[in-house]
């Protein structure tokens, strides 16, 4: 089973309706998994809850290591107590779970402004982002109890760093055949970067430069670089990006030698300056599309000079709202299947360049500032 192992089990009975979760997990909130367009990592409502409305209810109890933040950079692993799964749950072992470079950072840091603590919550949060806070979304697990038709199938959740935890058997997500789970922790990542391709409605044989060589931007280059016809360029002020670019069949740029006139502009690096290169680039009315979540603070655009004269349009793009385009036929887990079907392609692991245990992740936390996706491992 996951890390830390069963430290504990037994059995108990629960009479009449269960209050909610405390911190010492004594009683078990169930989380509805109805996402609406707001939901989602990185832009989601606050989850729903609902109580268990039965008069009795024996489960075994199991105990679960997680990564809280507690202060503005700093975490650590405390101990809680699971109920096992109902009849329409699963309880995961975790394998793998990774660090969003994004939005996990700037919670980690404390620079969610509070007027988007609520927005800006993740679908199996606990606390607030005002701290402490369980946060995280990329999950990579082994069904262990739940429906046969999942019981020991490897899947994917948005769920926290933890060693093991019992969701709805709807909120994890089979990985495909041929997809291994140490890589599958880059679904969350490659769903934000297909919103974004979708969002900037790249064409066959456009010109699309994107800014920002973080994962998400790497992600949406390989995305476009795979549209036929187009011309990709990643711009980062890190040379050694190239190499994930070259991995990847797609060109590579610093922002002093990168080609203008693009008919579609990404912007993903999150800093002004990055913006501004990607309103540069941008050729006669075409369109930058924003990806980046700033936090707090104040984001300078250079929107005199040609932006005008150029009828250029801005527009934002985030994972947590399906593009009004694809909201009549997609919804949020087949977005989310899809990201996953993309990943049997193995040149894909050029992007996990980092990788600690579990226990680590109190000390590693704070010295992740430029790798690209960090992945967290889970003793047997």
């Amino acid at each position: 089973m996951g890390s830390g192992g069963v430290l504990e089990r037994r059995t108990r009975t629960a009479k009449n309706k269960r209050g909610p979760e405390d911190q010492g997990g004594k009683q078990r909130l169930h989380e509805s998994t109805t996402r609406d367009r707001a939901s989602g990592y990185g832009g989601a409502k606050a989850p729903k809850f609902a109580f268990d409305e039965a008069t009795s209810d024996t489960r075994e109890m199991f105990t679960a290591r997680a990564f809280w933040t507690v202060e503005l950079g700093v975490g650590e692993i405390r101990e809680e107590t699971l109920a096992g799964p109902g009849p329409s749950e699963v309880l995961v072992e975790t394998l793998y779970s990774a660090v969003s470079r994004g939005t996990e950072s700037l919670v980690f840091q404390g620079r969610v402004p509070v007027s988007e603590h609520q927005r800006m919550r993740a679908p199996h949060q606990a606390g607030e982002l005002s701290f402490p806070v369980k946060y995280g979304y990329l999950n990579v697990g082994r069904v262990t109890e739940g429906p046969s038709e999942l019981r020991g199938r490897e899947v994917f959740c948005l769920y926290p760093h933890q060693t093991r935890y019992v969701v709805p058997a709807d909120a994890v997500v089979p990985l495909p055949a041929g997809v291994p789970a140490a890589r599958a922790v880059l679904a969350g990542n490659l769903e934000t970067a297909i919103n974004g391709v979708w969002d900037a409605d790249v064409k066959v044989g456009d010109r699309v430069a994107v800014v920002g060589g973080g994962v998400v931007g790497a992600l949406v280059a390989y995305l476009a670089g795979r549209i036929p016809g187009c011309r990709v360029e990643l711009v980062d002020i890190l040379g050694e990006r190239a190499r994930v670019a070259s991995a990847f069949g797609v060109a590579f740029a610093v922002p002093s030698s990168a080609q203008g006139g693009a008919d579609v502009v990404i912007h993903t690096s999150g800093t002004s300056e990055g913006l501004a290169t990607a309103i540069s680039l941008a050729g006669s009315s075409s369109t930058i599309v924003e990806m980046s979540f700033f936090g707090e603070g104040t984001t300078q655009a250079p929107l005199g000079g040609a932006f005008h004269s150029q009828r250029l349009t801005l527009r934002s793009s985030q994972v947590g709202g399906l593009p009004p385009s694809q909201q009549a036929r997609w919804s949020f887990r087949r977005r989310l299947e899809l990201a996953l079907s993309l990943l049997t392609d193995p040149v894909l692991d050029v992007l996990l360049d980092g990788e600690s245990s579990f226990e680590e992740l109190p000390r590693t936390m704070p010295k992740l500032t430029s790798c690209l996706c960090h992945r967290v491992r889970y003793s047997p």
